[in-house]
């Protein structure tokens, strides 16, 4: 009894590569030598499949637990730290389970015969450093392995290639180009492996001398550093209905979007799991300075799912958190309520308090090693002694330091230090009239007691920068309160980003150019030559504007001896340098060209460029930056036209405001024309990349006009599609389900020749409106009467535009593979996943591109249903905005201080404006702004809402300047009319 018997021949083991011996190995459930006891009586053959895919055969007794058969796999591939793994299997209601250790394998596993279990790693610790062994760091190779060939652990292009050269450096060796290549053609690791050859190999060439076990730690080190590390995701839902996934982790449970964690609830404040029915409830450890409730809930497919996640859950944290197993409970006398399930084996910190000993163990005892360690153990805790008297010595002369301080400060200031107003508030922090906590980005319930979605709100995990009511008072008191000074300090703060936005270019961008070959010295030279002299310029230009709002705030004694509560001086003498870089500015619309030249001819270079994107710090398209400067002027003209229009014309600033503002506009026109033609330029490289089955978008005589979604009326009925009208054709398209998230062309109309009626009454849907071609026509619904009016009224103006052209007809833009006749699109019948694509959410998948793809414009305007037009585009560049705002969600109390740059119809949230990335964004393209209504009890001043559907927030500007033109920037950036007076 006990041993294994094979059917077939096998191939050697994992333990077998490391060279371990062939003995029966150590239970990792019980310390000793002896192999697991087997029960006597009928017997049954299990089947288990390893992690390297070979079958085992194991014979057991109908009545053994599931630990006597793991104590045997791990006998079998004499594994210390198996407690690291476990077996899991498809039960009869095909969901996966683990093998319950305490419960006879019989009555879990109905049909042993039709049954594989698979031995797996089931707990997956924070750091690799932490398994003591070879052998246990190799099984966990293997299971990165699994999980990255069935696309569970998702990650970069970069990372899935440099974990698959660190596989191939463990099965092959050192690089040989032909060897190498010849193997990945004969062995797939990742599902799109072909594309990344040329990397891998890449990545290969560098783990020249690297043996199979530091490859094997290498690969561990690279993997538990994605999101996506050791996560089996759990399908769930929100209350809101919001599709979710639920994980748990050793820091706890996690939620995801997709891919994408958007919330964590740590170990340390959950203070319960359980769940009813369908339903997952984690209990949060209530916290003594808030009030709301601390139950978060979650709705999974069944009872059953609920079951299985719980009890990894409770495996999970018994296994990280706990120092030793739990003692069973005993059982009721009666009846018995609730799961009888624990955890049972040894904890993460036995498991390696063990190995240390039984390494420890291994060392032969020495005479002299003994005296020696005696002698030192010794001296250890006599130097322990003597340094707990040395601090408790200087403890005491500190106390009473202090306690000598504070009774001489309440002889001389008892009159006034205790007064009863304060007294109650010494050790209590007040936000905005309510106790400061840690709940202001907890998740809180809306007031119908329903938990709003996670999703709600962006994921700022810090909620560190906050003020209390007294300091903002005081800051009122002590800072100018004149409109003058909220001009200047939106100069400031706006150029704070600015410079920014210069440096990434500058800095950054040219730095990454500087080390590629495929680069061309023109194109070097271009950049250099038109950004570092705008760098030092506005680099020294923000330090004035540092210096003088210093002096304008009382920052310093040295206004007392002048007039600088101004900024219009400060602003003609920088104008006047600004002017003499007009060639410089002029360059920018050749850099872009320039660039987007470069890249077409270089696919290395196309690459960079889109990886150089990918980064936190580039939040916009990096062509968005190298028009920065451009934009700039914009912005300058309008600040000093606020101005000119508060100062009277005796004021002594009036004069040089007016005189700077004069310039900029003269400045303004030299470079307009060139500006509005790039604006269009850029805008077209951008569309590019967001369609599929195009090419030869931008061209010089074709202009952006309007974008959004629209219903297409088929025989299936209506189907949301992608419309883009141009001023000589429109295309319609769907968003596929691909890797690059870009949307499928359907098909085109030209323009000239094309009329636009109302349909409404014909086809009997709202808003509906038909568009007719000499060849086609097409029968579209908008989401309004207002997305219509827009839509219909911008059609017209391009068909009047095309009308006028006398250039020929345009050529289809598609590809030659997806080219269909006009009578073709007419009856074109989309395929299911086309539709599918059309239903798809707002998903960020683990592919690189389509994560940074995923969140454009155009995809924004998709899943808010809604449309923007070039006007949109040039009235949210000409409301950019930077500075700091306080933020409140809809059912939080306290107020978050937070640095915000409104542009590119969003909104980025940093802790402070140094911060070299955004925290978090938020696109506002579909929200509506307004002041709160007196029901939502937001009893502070220069407040403004933000609202889309059932998420709402809050933000609170200093002063009634700065409100007004933070509500007028997020109407601009939403493109919705404003929604309230005096604005």
């Amino acid at each position: 009894p006990g041993e294994k018997k094979t059917m077939v021949e096998q191939e050697p083991t994992a333990g077998h590569r490391l060279g371990a011996p062939d003995t029966l190995g150590i239970s990792t459930l019980e310390a000793g030598q002896k192999p697991p006891a087997v029960p006597s009586g009928r017997r049954a053959a299990v089947r288990v499949r390893m992690l390297d895919d070979s079958e085992e055969i194991f014979d057991v007794s109908q009545r053994a637990s599931g630990k006597v058969l793991f104590e045997m796999v791990c006998a079998h591939l004499n594994l210390i730290e198996g407690d690291y793994f476990g077996l899991e299997f498809q039960d009869h209601r095909k969901m996966t389970v683990w093998l319950d250790l305490l419960k006879p394998i019989m009555k879990q596993i109905r049909r042993p015969k039709h049954t594989v279990l698979r031995f797996v790693v089931k707990f997956f610790p924070p750091d690799h450093g932490q398994l003591m062994e070879e052998l246990t760091r190799y099984l966990f190779a293997l299971q990165i392995r699994q999980d990255l060939a069935t696309g569970r652990l998702t990650c970069t292009d970069s990372s899935a290639a440099l974990l698959v050269s660190h596989i191939i450096q463990s099965e092959i060796g050192d690089f040989e180009e032909t060897q190498c290549r010849q193997h990945l053609l004969n062995n797939n690791y990742i599902p799109d492996q072909m594309a990344l050859m040329d990397k891998i190999m890449d990545f290969h060439h560098t783990h020249v001398g690297h043996t199979p076990a530091e490859s094997d730690y290498q690969l561990l080190e690279v993997s538990r550093r994605l999101e996506m590390y050791g996560i089996r995701l759990h399908p769930a839902k929100d209350r809101e209905g919001t599709k979710l996934s639920l994980a748990v982790a050793h820091t706890g449970v996690l939620v995801f979007q997709g891919h994408t964690r958007i919330n964590s609830f740590n170990w340390s404040k959950v203070r319960k799991l359980s769940f009813k029915r369908k339903r997952f409830l984690i209990k949060l450890r209530p916290d003594l300075n808030s009030t709301y409730q601390d139950t978060l809930e979650f709705v999974m497919a069944s009872r059953d799912c609920c079951k299985v996640f719980w009890k990894i859950c409770v495996e999970y944290h018994a296994f990280f958190r706990l120092f030793e197993e739990p003692k069973p409970k005993p059982k009721p006398v009666l009846f018995s309520r609730g799961s009888s399930f624990r955890f049972s084996g040894r904890t993460q910190k036995q498991v390696m308090d063990y190995v240390k000993e039984t390494e420890f163990k291994k060392l032969p005892f020495d005479s002299l090693d003994f005296s020696l360690s005696l002698f030192l153990s010794l001296s250890r805790s006599i130097f322990i002694y003597l340094s707990i008297l040395l601090f408790l010595s200087l403890f005491l002369f500190l106390f009473l330091s202090v306690l000598i301080c504070l009774s001489l400060y309440l002889f001389h200031f008892s009159g006034s230090f205790l007064s009863p107003s304060d007294g109650a508030g010494l050790s209590v922090s007040l936000v905005n009239g309510h106790r400061r906590g840690d709940e202001l980005n907890a998740t809180i319930p809306s007031p119908d007691g329903q938990q709003p979605s996670p999703l709600t709100s962006p994921l700022l995990n810090d909620a560190g920068a906050l003020r209390t009511d007294d300091e903002e008072e005081n800051r009122r008191k002590r800072f100018p309160t004149d409109k003058a000074y909220f001009i200047a300090k939106e100069l400031l703060t706006t150029e704070r980003t600015y410079l920014k936005d210069l440096e990434l270019i500058t800095l950054t961008f040219q730095s990454v150019l500087s080390k590629e070959e495929c680069v061309p010295e023109s194109l070097r030279k271009l950049l250099k030559s038109s950004f570092e002299p705008l760098h030092t310029y506005h680099s020294d230009f923000l330090k004035e504007l540092e210096q003088r709002l210093a002096l304008w705030e009382g920052r310093s004694n040295a206004h007392i001896k002048g007039d600088y509560q101004r900024i219009g001086d400060v602003m003609l003498k920088n104008t006047q340098a600004l002017k003499m870089l007009t060639a410089q500015l002029q360059k920018h619309a050749e850099c872009v060209g320039e660039l987007e030249k470069a890249c077409v001819a270089s696919r290395r270079l196309a690459s960079v460029c889109r990886d150089f994107e990918l980064q936190k710090a580039c939040y916009v398209p990096v062509n968005v930056f190298i028009l920065r400067p451009l934009h700039r002027l914009l912005h300058y003209k309008q600040i000093l036209e606020r101005l000119c229009k508060h100062y009277p014309a005796t004021q002594p600033d009036f004069r040089d405001s007016g005189t700077v503002n004069a310039q900029l506009i003269e400045l303004e026109a030299v470079l307009r024309d060139s500006m509005l033609k790039t604006d269009n330029y850029q805008r077209l490289l951008e569309l590019q990349k967001d369609l599929l089955g195009v090419e030869g978008l931008a061209v010089p005589t074709r202009e952006f006009i309007r974008l959004g979604c629209l219903s297409k009326l088929s025989g299936k009925g209506l189907q949301q599609r992608m419309f883009f009208l141009f001023s000589d054709v429109l295309l319609y398209t769907s968003r596929g389900i691909t890797a690059s998230n870009q949307f499928k062309v359907h098909g085109q109309l030209p323009l000239r020749g094309m009329t636009i009626r109302e349909s409404e009454d014909e086809w009997g849907v709202p808003h509906c409106f038909t568009l007719v071609t000499p060849r086609q026509s097409l029968v579209v619904a908008a989401s309004s009467i207002s997305e219509m009016e827009k839509w219909m009224e911008d059609l017209k103006m391009a068909v009047d535009l095309a009308e006028d052209c006398s250039g020929p007809a345009t050529s289809l833009l598609t590809n030659s593979h997806d080219v269909k006749s006009p009578g073709e699109w007419a009856s074109e019948v989309e395929s299911e996943d086309d539709l599918g694509g059309s239903r798809t959410s707002l998903e960020r998948h683990g592919n690189s591109s389509a994560h940074h793809r995923g969140n454009t414009t155009v995809h924004v305007c998709w899943h808010r249903n809604t449309s923007v037009s070039m006007l949109d585009f040039s009235i949210a560049t000409e409301n950019q905005l930077s500075g700091n705002l306080l933020r409140k969600f809809k059912n939080s109390n306290g107020w978050q201080k937070l640095w915000v740059v409104f542009t590119n119809f969003s909104l980025f949230f940093y802790k402070t404006h140094q911060d070299e990335f955004p925290l978090a964004s938020l696109p506002l393209l579909g929200y509506s702004v307004t002041v709160p209504a007196e029901s939502e009890n937001i009893h502070k001043d220069y407040v403004f809402k933000l609202h889309f559907k059932s998420h709402i927030y809050y933000f609170r500007s200093e002063s009634e300047y700065s409100f007004e033109r933070y509500a007028v920037c997020a109407c601009g950036q939403t493109h919705t009319r404003v929604l309230f007076k005096n604005i």
